[in-house]
């Protein structure tokens, strides 16, 4: 049963290493983040999965090892403490395992779960619901970000319709509400390159039948793309 999620962004600009100079832009967010991975920590799971978009699906055991080498950085992490595996993260698990790394994770097991970009919104709610009944106590960390078309600088240029699309996942994301979470358009999502679409459905497949309440603990769209960190207990 799911017992906590927190959701965070995962732009490789979370690791102050990659941002460099730009660093404090993002202190605020990296400070959520840590909050709200210290309530993952709090929910004491029997299981942490660590979940985010990737261009395929796949599953990766503790120890699978994640690098920001292609940002020019000499920094690697792991997924979990525990011994390396020949396993190599998709970006948005690595950012994650970064995020547990920081916080000192030892609280439970950690695996992680890369979902397809593009797998249907069924899809990924039965997934969640698969997810939530692997342990009597399970947390999720949900890694994902809202629109890349906010503003004209931004990655995917501005489009009209995604401040709107970002206001209501973040609010659905702040309120724990699964329905709306389920009813995101998966078209839409991908048109505004929606990078936390899937993950987020996944979250609330898994959270139909928590009664879990939610809170919103950072909102802002620094680079013309929405992040969001979020939790839920």
């Amino acid at each position: 049963m799911l017992v906590a999620a927190a959701v965070c962004p995962c732009p490789p600009l979370l690791v102050p290493e990659v941002a460099a100079g730009a660093a404090p832009e993002l202190d605020a967010a990296r400070d959520a983040c840590a909050d709200a991975v210290g309530v993952l920590a709090a929910s004491r799971p029997d299981l942490l999965v660590v979940v985010g978009s990737a261009e395929h699906g796949g599953t990766f055991r503790q120890g699978a090892a994640g690098s920001f080498a292609g940002y020019g950085v000499d920094v690697s992490v792991r997924l979990g403490p525990g011994e390396p595996g020949g396993q190599q993260l998709p970006l948005s698990l690595t950012v994650g395992a970064w995020l547990l790394e920081r916080a000192g994770w030892a609280d439970a097991p950690v695996e992680g779960l890369a979902v397809a970009e593009q797998l249907e919104p069924g899809a990924c709610i039965g997934t969640g619901e698969d997810l939530a009944a692997r342990a009597a106590r399970v947390a999720l960390l949900v890694m994902g970000d809202g629109s890349a078309c906010r503003t004209l600088k931004a990655p995917g240029y501005l489009d009209e319709r995604a401040t709107s699309f970002d206001e209501v996942a973040s609010a659905a994301l702040g309120a724990a509400d699964t329905a709306t979470l389920m009813g995101l358009d998966d078209r839409l999502a991908y048109e505004l390159k929606v990078a936390g679409r899937a993950p987020w459905q996944v979250l609330a497949g898994a959270g139909s039948d928590a009664g879990l309440a939610g809170r919103l603990l950072y909102e802002d769209a620094p680079y013309g793309v929405g992040y969001f960190v979020g939790v839920w207990s």
